[in-house]
């Protein structure tokens, strides 16, 4: 056999190897279709979330909405630049009818699975994920209670967020988050009122949040396991479309439209 069909064999089966690694590399899923999936313990959830830009009112007669208890009071916390948003963070206070409250540090873009051992301790707080159209983040909820005097005083300006934080909320801002203090002109923003409303199938909530003003927003959400979320959310939508509700274009700027309402 020549030299110069030998070389030509060898090329042959070069090419053949080459063709062989492309197709078994097209089977395997891609780094960036496998990086995203999140991942939980047992029982892990996810919110999926749809912001509505039909009227209110018609919202609330195509979907036969009921209301779901009383009227919330909620106020946010943020200084005129919106560090905290910017930085992932929201600082919300829900106020009950007893003048008490709940302070909830909400977190963003965090992954459920990797959390240090005693950052949020059961009974204080959660990992979730939230679902905005094709894209899912884990959020950290830290919440404590308030009497009615602390909560007074909080919203008065009186008394200054960080001094009424638990110890789990501080440490995971300092200590995870890397945002420690808290900006100096945080304030209070607000008062927001949200009357939670449910699908008659109890499928579905819709938040109704009126700022002061004659402003309101409106949120379909539905709590589904992790696994399930796109696949809900594609018959959420489905759901939204059969009955003539529109969605925003831009899922992305209700809560930051909020916040720019309430520093007016």
């Amino acid at each position: 056999m020549t030299e110069t069909h030998d070389t030509r064999l060898h090329e042959v089966a070069r090419g053949g190897l080459l063709v062989l690694l492309i197709l078994a590399t097209a089977a395997l899923p891609s780094r960036a279709a496998t990086a995203g999936a999140p991942r939980g313990g047992k029982g892990t959830q996810a919110e999926i979330q749809v912001g509505l830009c039909s009227p209110i009112e018609q919202i609330a007669e195509r979907l036969d909405l009921r209301p779901r208890g009383a009227s919330i009071t909620v106020w946010q916390f943020d200084d005129p630049l919106l560090t905290l948003f910017e930085g992932g963070v929201r600082l919300r206070l829900r106020v009950a009818s007893d003048g008490g409250s709940e302070l909830t540090l909400k977190v963003a873009n965090q992954d459920c699975a990797r959390l240090a051992p005693g950052v949020v301790p059961s009974g204080e707080g959660k990992c979730e994920y939230d679902v905005y159209g094709a894209s899912m983040s884990g959020t950290v909820s830290l919440t404590r209670h308030l009497d009615a005097k602390s909560t007074s005083e909080l919203v008065a300006g009186r008394v200054a967020p960080q001094r009424v934080l638990s110890q789990t909320q501080t440490g995971y801002l300092r200590e995870v988050v890397g945002i420690w203090p808290l900006p100096r002109d945080i304030r209070a923003l607000g008062p927001m009122h949200v009357q939670i409303y449910r699908t008659p199938d109890k499928l579905y909530d819709v938040d109704v949040t009126q700022v002061p003003g004659s402003i309101q927003y409106a949120e379909i959400s539905r709590k589904v396991p992790v696994a399930d979320a796109f696949r809900l959310m594609r018959e959420m939508e489905a759901d939204l479309s059969r009955v003539g509700i529109e969605k925003c274009a831009d899922q992305s700027s209700q809560a930051v439209n909020k916040l720019r309402s309430l520093l007016r």
